[in-house]
């Protein structure tokens, strides 16, 4: 009887084997990248800009009122301003912070701040102010400013 036993025994093991192999292939097929938790950093944005004047005079001053509003909140995102002007002469600057150099990239302190234009040109005025974040995202806001002299 005990030989029936182990040769019974020894006919099941290659089954438990199997059984074994099975069960760890799929416990690893399950665990693949595609079930890890990913956490959402990088949220487009948009930027609000309140009206502003259509004329302008050579020394005078506007305020440009800007809002960035995200679509999500990840708090270490950072956000960025460079400018570029085309046609005229001007000077953009932050607060009464130094005026703006173009193309320069310039961190910037808040999400809802103001800027300041100040003419230097009897012409037309006409730039762009960029506004990215530290994920690329990036919006162009264009102003022209007739010249009132």
């Amino acid at each position: 009887m005990r030989t029936i036993f182990n040769t019974c025994k020894m006919g099941l093991l290659p089954i438990y084997v199997l059984l074994a192999i099975l069960t760890a292939s799929f416990t690893l097929v399950s665990c693949n990248k595609d079930d890890e938790l990913e956490i959402q950093n990088n949220f487009p944005f948009e930027v609000k800009v309140m009206p502003v004047p259509k004329d302008i005079k050579k020394g005078q001053t506007v305020e440009i009122r800007m809002t960035i509003q995200r679509t999500g909140n990840y708090s270490n995102t950072q956000y960025f301003l460079r400018y570029f002007q085309f046609d005229g002469q001007g000077k953009l600057q932050y607060y009464d912070e130094p005026p703006y150099q173009p193309n320069d990239l310039y961190f910037l302190m808040a999400e809802q701040f103001r800027l300041y234009y100040t003419s230097t040109s009897a012409v037309s005025q006409s730039f762009d102010v960029w506004i990215s974040d530290s994920f690329g995202n990036e919006k162009q806001i264009s102003f022209e400013f007739n010249s009132n002299d």
